[in-house]
């Protein structure tokens, strides 16, 4: 005797829910006479539809790059909710005060205020220390306007703005939840913001990351992100796709009346 061959294809165990859905018809119908051209070939015929069809490539280049800009925007702007305030509360004033206040764009988009590291050469003194420079404007005060200032960097305020950036990683599992949707897809936008984030905090310097606890404070942002969005996201899969719709028992004898037989019949 031949051993049957393996075919290859989609069959019922490859679709689960098709296959609950296949199932539950099959049961509500022994509960009635079948009719004379029920056979195999119904087996056969819903077999054959529950294949998905043939479908073009997902490739969306608009939406894709809609939801990475979209991604980005909702993160800095959670960040310039959640930094200001706190600086205005836990940071040195005087310090703040030289650096552009704590509402400056440098705060977020300078990669020097989160490793604490200064925004200024410290060579000369009294050259450097009668203004500062943020984004190729003049956003401090001179020395001699602020003389209580030690000229010494803040190190409360590197530890602020790292909390809110893993705050905002927190928020980020909201927006990817809405926005994104697809487990599979979780990985790529998490790290896509990442890398955008260096390339523009790199720009706005003029220098490249160094930090080690910048780095640190960015990889556990995204590792957050990353195992919290794909496990809600996967739930919600597993969730919408293993539902079944109850009948009841009422409109069991409608639906099995109103099944669709036409290519089943016999000649």
């Amino acid at each position: 005797m031949r051993k049957p061959r393996n075919k290859s294809g989609y069959g019922l165990l490859s679709h689960p829910k098709q296959t609950i859905t296949l199932i539950t018809t099959l049961v509500r119908l022994s509960r009635h006479p079948p009719p004379p051209y029920l056979d195999y070939r119904l087996l056969a015929c819903l077999n054959a539809k529950m294949a998905p069809p043939k479908t073009s490539s997902n490739w969306d280049p608009l939406l894709l790059i809609s939801q990475i800009v979209s991604m980005q925007s909702l993160h800095y702007l959670t960040l310039s909710v959640l930094v200001p305030p706190l600086l205005y509360v836990f940071a040195n004033p005087t310090s703040l005060e030289y650096e552009g206040g704590g509402s400056s764009i440098g705060m977020i988009m300078d990669w020097r205020e989160m490793a604490g590291r200064p925004t200024v050469r410290m060579a000369d003194f009294w050259t450097n220390y009668r203004w500062a420079w943020s984004g190729g404007k003049k956003v401090g005060y001179g020395y001699d306007q602020i003389q209580s200032w030690n000229g010494q960097i803040d190190p409360v305020r590197g530890w602020v703005i790292a909390v809110c950036w893993i705050a905002a990683c927190s928020a980020d599992i909201y927006y990817l939840y809405l926005i994104v949707r697809r487990p599979r897809l979780i990985l790529d936008f998490a790290l896509t913001l990442i890398f955008n984030h260096l390339v523009l905090t790199t720009y706005y310097s003029a220098s490249i990351p160094t930090s080690l606890f910048f780095y640190l404070v960015l990889i556990a942002g995204a590792t957050l992100t990353i195992i919290v969005a794909e496990q809600l996201c996967v739930r919600r899969e597993m969730r919408e796709g293993l539902k079944v719709d109850t009948v009841r028992p009422d409109e069991e004898e409608g639906l099995v009346g109103d099944m669709e037989l036409g290519n089943l019949r016999r000649d």
